[in-house]
């Protein structure tokens, strides 16, 4: 039993990993990218945050941070800054894994959503103390605003195709913990 819940979890951490080099794959492509048009969403970060919510036993820190840390590499931003960013945001929405566990959707997104938006501003504020040259507010700002709109998509995707879901009340990992 406990074999076989170990194997699933190292099945789903494989998977995240390969959702994540597709989404990555994909935006580096040129597509859609006319001048003055709509950022798009951060898709890798909505599935991390929502994949935290949902089972935070089988994605760990040190998978998001090397994820994140491969992403800040191949799209060239400052190494780590992000990845800092999110590993701090991903664990302090595990640390409250419980509660989510009890919220209703709604309430969950809005929670998702405020955690999104002090991600991109300290990101920023990160930046304006480095005195780096950063992007138009309106722009990031348009992304996040897409990301918190994509949220509840990517909720759905994952429940649906890779059948995650939150924990039940009494529901163990596979070391026996409760979740």
């Amino acid at each position: 039993m406990l074999s076989g819940a170990r194997h699933s979890v190292w099945l789903y951490r494989a998977g995240f990993v390969a959702i994540a080099l597709v989404l990555l794959f994909l935006r580096l492509l040129p597509l859609g990218s006319i001048a003055g048009d709509w950022p798009r969403p951060d898709f890798l970060l909505c599935l991390m945050l929502a994949w935290v919510t949902q089972r935070p036993d089988q994605l760990p820190t040190w998978l998001i941070a090397l994820v994140v840390l491969v992403e800040d590499m191949v799209l060239m931003r400052p190494p780590g800054l992000w990845a800092a960013i999110v590993v701090l945001a991903t664990e302090f929405l595990r640390a409250r894994s419980a509660l989510t566990r009890e919220l209703g959707f709604v309430t969950e997104w809005l929670l998702i959503s405020g955690v999104m938006v002090a991600m991109l501003l300290a990101y920023r504020l990160a930046f304006a103390i480095a005195f780096l040259a950063q992007p138009g507010f309106g722009f990031a700002f348009a992304q996040t605003i897409g990301s918190v709109l994509m949220y509840p998509a990517v909720v759905w995707g994952m429940r649906v195709v890779l059948r995650l879901r939150k924990p039940g009340a009494g529901e163990v990992d596979a070391k026996g913990r409760r979740i």
